[in-house]
């Protein structure tokens, strides 16, 4: 899958370095929820909660 601009891992707070096993663990289970339940709307919803994720600025790029 081609990486976009945002991602349910990535509003999550589950974006940046990879220094630990838990971090790398947590972004690919997040990523494999989003494949498993893909819809339109779920990526609207992800875009809507995407400007919150880079206010909060925890581990949003």
């Amino acid at each position: 899958m081609k990486p976009g601009l945002t991602g349910w891992a990535q509003i999550n707070g589950w974006r940046g370095e990879t220094d630990t096993d838990e971090k790398i663990r947590r972004r690919t289970e997040f990523d494999l929820y989003y494949i498993d339940n893909w819809s339109l709307l779920f990526d609207f919803y992800i875009i809507l909660r995407t400007p919150w994720a880079l206010l909060k600025g925890e581990n949003a790029y």
